[in-house]
Order: C-alpha cells, then structure tokens, then sequence
C-alpha cells in the first residue's frame, strides 16, 4: 500500500493550480462567514465549521488506510495548534463582522513578517537587515490598509492582526509536526477535538445572551450557509496542504499573494466593497515587501554561485 508520508517528486505545476485554488476558496469561505455573521453567533459557525471538517476528511483517513493514533509529542501538538486555529478563525470571522473582505485578507497577510520575527527570536534562525526591512515597510503598507477602518470603527480593525499572530504560531506549530504526520490525519484529528471541544463550550452557553454565545436556528438558507463554510474551509486547506506535497514552499508563497486580488474580486462582487485609496497602497506595499521577503527566502536557500 502507498505510504501516504513517502513524498512524491516535485511537479510545480499541479503544486500551482492546487495554490491557485486555495486562493479562491479561501476568501469564498470568508464572504460566506461575513453573511452569516449578521444573523448567527460566532461560536454556533464555529462548531459546524469543525463539525464538517470532522465527517469530511474521516471517510478520507479511513479510505486511505490510515491510522489516526498519533505519539503523545504529536498528540499535544496537534492539540494546540487546533486551539490556535479555533482563535485565529474565531478572530477572522470576528472581523468581518466590521471590515471589509480585502482589507481584512490584506491586514492578515503581515503573518510572513511575524513568521520571520518568530523565526528569528524563537528558533533562533538568521535574518538579515534586508529581510527586517522589508519587515519594516511591510508593517507601515498594513498600517496604511488599518488607518482608514480604524478612523471609523476604532479597535476592531486590529482583529486582523490578531488573525495574523494566531496563524503566525499555528504554522511554526505545524513546522514542528509535519514531517511526524500524514497532514490528512492532523486534519482529522484536528477537526474531531474541535467539534468535540467547541460543541461542550456551545452546550454550555446555549443561553448566553454574550455576544458571539448562545444559540440561533438557522433557516435553510443559512444551513447550507454553515456547510459551505465547512466544506470550502476544509477544501482550502486540503489544497494548500497538496500544493506543498508538489512543489516547494519557495515556488509557491508569491502564487500564495493571488489571495488577495481574489478577495478584492469577491468582496466587491458580493458586498460591492473596494478599498480606499490609502488601504488600495497599503495592500501594494504589504505585497511588495512580501514578495521581497520570499526573493530573499529563496538566495538564502539556493544561494547563487559565485563566478571564481
């Protein structure tokens, strides 16, 4: 039987049209979480939202031939990386509530500087002084995309930047696991300890009148609302995750910037919502510095040779 785990060899193509289409149905699911955020509390979305995932990628796990039993290290890991995925969905949905769809994607994509900060004080990796520059200038091109939601509504135009630092640690947490891991397995497991965390915390708070707590019956427009927020989160992240099983991360993190004309795309055709003239530069300049930072990633991996 194929071992899931053995890695096949690299075919950038099909790594690309896997990354190209975690770029659409990502924002997909979050214009969907925008809609349903005027009517249903955030963490009844939550737990259909994991609850999907669970009876999506179990029949996978089975169907492959896998095993779910995972090392105690794992086990822990995985554990709390889906706390940080609970946190940094709960946080994106929560900002939807009150920005924009590109401006709350475009916010989110300063995670590559806070990677590279992380990388350099937690695990003691070196970056150079261009690298903390174009760190530098990435953060002032997200200041520029805030500065205009943030005159309006004041600290949930922050809630992005929570997204940013949440998703930040859930990758340097899934760095420490992946090569221990099927990645459809984590997936499993993780969308079982979501749904089974998450439907306790919703039992408990049926009747809360606190917002983002209690319970709201959905009509049958919302209900399939709720699936396809399960379905496309699921289907983005199973994308993302064969994207990197085809082609290397260097050739695929520039592809990964594609989400956020795609944002822009569905946010107006959905909600009619376009970025200001300030948050249209802030969203250039954060993309630019970030596509600097993958230039300099990739030297630092393939250096060029030297002419003797």
């Amino acid at each position: 039987m194929h071992d899931p785990r053995v890695m096949p060899a690299d075919r950038p193509v099909i790594g690309i049209f896997f990354m190209v289409g975690f770029c659409a149905f990502a924002p997909l699911s979050d214009a969907t979480l925008k809609l349903l955020g005027e009517t249903i509390p955030l963490l009844e979305v939550l737990v259909v939202r994991f609850a999907v995932q669970a009876l999506l990628i179990l029949p996978l796990v089975c169907w492959g031939g896998r095993s779910l039993a995972l090392t105690p290290r794992v086990l822990w890991l995985t554990a709390l990386r889906t706390v940080l995925q609970i946190l940094g969905l709960g946080a994106m949905f929560a900002s939807l509530r009150f920005l924009p769809l590109a401006e709350a994607v475009a916010i989110a994509y300063v995670m590559p500087f806070i990677l590279l900060l992380l990388g350099r004080m937690v695990l003691k990796e070196e970056v150079g002084p261009r690298r903390l520059a174009a760190c530098v200038v990435g953060f002032i091109g997200t200041l520029l995309v805030i500065q205009p939601s943030f005159s309006v509504i004041g600290a949930p135009a922050l809630l992005p930047l929570v997204v940013a630092v949440v998703f930040s640690l859930y990758i340097l947490v899934t760095r420490q696991i992946a090569r221990d891991a099927d990645p459809v397995v984590l997936q499993g497991v993780s969308g079982l300890m979501g749904t089974v965390g998450l439907a306790v915390l919703f039992v408990m708070t049926a009747g809360s009148e606190l917002p983002g707590l209690g319970m709201v019956t959905p009509n049958g427009t919302e209900v399939l609302m709720l699936i396809a927020v399960g379905v496309l989160g699921t289907l983005s992240h199973l994308l993302m995750t064969w994207s990197l099983r085809f082609a290397p991360s260097a050739t695929l993190a520039p592809i990964q910037y594609l989400e956020i004309p795609f944002a822009t795309l569905i946010g107006w055709l959905i909600f009619r919502d376009l970025p200001n003239g300030l948050a249209a530069a802030g969203i250039v300049v954060t993309v630019a510095a970030g596509l600097y930072i993958v230039y300099r990633e990739r030297l630092v991996v393939e250096p060029v040779p030297q002419e003797s």
